[in-house]
């Protein structure tokens, strides 16, 4: 019998995952949504006990688009619209790094962003998580990286950039997703099936 850790996750991606990824780099919280799917997928994921975790690259913030204010107040919205749909996020990690950027001291190669695991190692030490239990959900290949280096089951979404990156993953022998899922709906109903 497998005895379910209190402390497994579910790590998110947030653009292309669980919100639209096609208005370029969001600074007014007015222009950011969740996809219709997500509300239920969230309350079903939390259902199911895990933590939701959202860890996300913002190199919005070295590449001058937006400042830490501007995200915040983005994230704010995306925190709220997770608390209406009965699913409070547990925590939000981005990474404002990003080599090519402008803004100092962010325009550098950091292991927060992914597929580097700084996020996870970060949210690993403040809330205990179990990584063999956990999850990561994204549409790219730095976020199939990402949980592969950390030690998570994957799953690839077609949404967002899913479908475009998806033939460069399967080139890609050393970072093939466990799942390949058509949304956030999809991906939590078979962890619903499969890991509840």
């Amino acid at each position: 019998m497998i005895v379910k850790d209190t402390n497994r996750a579910i790590f998110l991606d947030r653009d292309g995952t669980i919100s639209p990824d096609e208005y370029g780099y969001i600074r007014d919280p007015d222009g950011y949504s969740f996809y219709p799917e997500t509300p239920e997928s969230l309350k079903l994921l939390k259902s199911l006990g895990y933590k939701l975790i959202v860890v996300t690259n913002q190199s919005g913030i070295a590449r001058g688009y937006f400042g830490f204010d501007d995200l915040e107040r983005v994230h704010d919205k995306m925190r709220n619209l997770a608390l209406e749909a009965g699913a409070p996020l547990d925590a939000v990690y981005f990474s404002p790094y990003f080599a090519e950027g402008v803004v100092a001291p962010y325009n550098v190669a950091h292991e927060d962003r992914k597929p580097g695991i700084g996020m996870f190692r970060r949210a690993r030490q403040e809330l205990q998580i179990n990584a063999a239990q956990s999850f990561m959900i994204g549409d790219r290949l730095s976020d199939i990286g990402f949980a592969k280096a950390a030690g998570l089951t994957s799953i690839l979404l077609l949404s967002g950039n899913g479908t475009k990156e998806l033939p460069k993953i399967l080139e890609d022998k050393s970072r093939q997703p466990h799942f390949v899922c058509e949304n956030i709906l999809a991906a939590a109903q078979l962890i619903q099936r499969y890991f509840p």
